[in-house]
């Protein structure tokens, strides 16, 4: 693949990379088909090594993974506005991470029915009594009338960026030049 270009912001900690995975509510799936991109924001999980979302088992986003498999996910946090004196020095902290690979649908229930408790554990921890039932993720169907399918994206490449900021650099509604203590 392509090397970073602000390789003085690559992060390589997997623990990092992994914990921002974990906590990380919202994420962006990217594919192409016929030279046309396509983006749709998801919730999903970290879970075995693998990305899992959930979704309509139509619809573009399934026509579009049947031509082309091959996908970007992207998951980025602004992590608020870093102030400097000099104006061309105003910066955003962050933590982006982009999984490179091809996306799945699992068709093995059990696999389907973890990856989506999974889901729930990460997005309504201690709301169910009781797990998610195989019979729920089988039977399911929306309200549109389409069932749910399950995908997972298995990364073939992980890169990772990161601009922290120092303490006392973050912007605050009334914060100054002069308040950076320079």
């Amino acid at each position: 693949m392509y090397p970073i270009r602000m390789y003085k912001r690559e992060c390589n900690d997997s623990n990092k990379i992994n914990g921002f995975l974990e906590r990380a509510r919202s994420g962006f799936l990217g594919l192409s088909a016929e030279n046309v991109p396509y983006v749709v924001p998801l919730n999903f999980v970290r879970w075995k090594e693998a990305i899992y979302f959930h979704g309509a088992s139509e619809g573009r986003k399934n026509t579009i993974l049947r031509q082309n498999a091959q996908a970007c996910f992207t998951v980025c946090e602004d992590q608020g506005t870093i102030t400097d004196i000099v104006p061309a020095n105003t910066d955003t902290a962050y933590m982006s991470v982009m999984l490179f690979g091809s996306v799945a649908l699992v068709a093995d229930l059990e696999e389907a029915t973890e990856a989506m408790q999974a889901l729930l554990n990460k997005y309504v921890p201690g709301y169910y009594d009781s797990p998610l039932a195989k019979s729920h993720v089988e039977k399911y169907v929306s309200s549109l009338g389409s069932r749910t399918s399950v995908y997972k994206l298995v990364p073939s490449e992980v890169t990772a960026k990161e601009n922290a900021a120092r303490e006392g650099q973050l912007f605050y509604p009334g914060k100054t030049r002069h308040d950076e203590g320079q």
